[in-house]
């Protein structure tokens, strides 16, 4: 579907046209799910979650929030990113709570090698850091959530937050640092 089209859409739902909603939501699922997949791959995977369930608990989410004007199809994806987020936060709190110190949710902080295997870190940890990080430097912090969590490519994050794409590597190298160095001192690394 053109950008155009998928944007109105969105437009239209923000309207609260629900014939809009009726058509979007199977015109996104594909692209959700795999940005779940992606999401999920990154994890140390102990069979709890799978992508279609992780659409669908971000995309009831969505669903409550009355007051979003979605400005565009970069817009939606990188908040249902980092919705997805959320929800896994959500749900790896909540484990630490029934479960002392054990069933952690576990993230590469990689995504260029996904499919690779990596040394993990707790998805907790890496939220606690991100929010730190998005304190000093709001924008690189929206650069790891949209490229990590939301899968999004240099260009599709430039485009996004209407920055180039070299500010984007910028952002993304420097906040990998600092999130690599703040990660390696929690864990005394």
């Amino acid at each position: 579907m053109p950008q155009a089209d998928l944007t109105g859409l969105l437009q239209a739902w923000s309207r609260g046209e629900e014939q809009a909603l009726d058509q979007l939501a199977p015109l996104v699922h594909r692209e959700l799910r795999e940005m779940a997949r992606r999401i999920l791959a990154s994890e140390r995977r102990d069979g709890r979650m799978q992508p279609t369930e992780l659409v669908h608990e971000s995309y009831l989410r969505l669903l409550e929030w009355q007051t979003v004007e979605w400005q565009n199809r970069a817009h939606f994806f990188a908040t249902t990113a980092r919705m997805m987020r959320r929800v896994l936060i959500d749900i790896a709190r909540a484990r630490q709570t029934t479960k002392r110190g054990g069933g952690a949710q576990l993230a590469d902080l990689e995504p260029d090698s996904l499919s690779a295997p990596a040394p993990s870190v707790d998805i907790e940890s890496v939220a606690e850091a991100l929010d730190a990080l998005a304190a000093i430097e709001p924008r690189a912090s929206q650069v790891v959530e949209m490229r990590f969590f939301g899968g999004f490519t240099v260009a599709e994050t430039a485009e996004a937050l209407a920055i180039s794409p070299r500010t984007v590597i910028n952002d993304w190298n420097a906040a990998r640092a600092w999130l690599f160095s703040r990660l390696s001192s929690k864990d005394g690394i």
